[in-house]
């Protein structure tokens, strides 16, 4: 619908819930699709990464290379100051 308004981008919300939506909203669409990783998604990795549970710089690469394959051509996230040193640009990454 928001296609046939007009629209030139389309986002998926939040993105790691819905990477499945994002991959049918990719193949479905000529416009390109926005995923935002929302503040909740920031929230979880910060906490574990935080608690030691996880090593954050690479889960942040896992989740934003898994949001990417799953067709998104665009990120937002909060995660974004981050990560930028550590992924200088996306078509040496698939």
């Amino acid at each position: 619908m928001d296609v046939d308004e007009g629209a030139d981008i389309v986002m998926v919300k939040p993105a790691l819930a819905f990477l499945d939506v994002i991959r049918a909203v990719a193949e479905s669409t000529e416009v390109p699709v926005a995923a935002y990783n929302v503040s909740g998604e920031y929230a979880m990795v910060k906490a574990a990464a935080l608690n030691g549970w996880i090593d954050e710089r690479r889960v942040l690469r896992e989740i934003l290379l898994g949001i990417r394959r799953a067709g998104a051509q665009m990120i937002l996230t909060y995660h974004a100051r981050t990560v930028a040193a550590d992924i200088p640009c996306w078509d040496d990454m698939g």
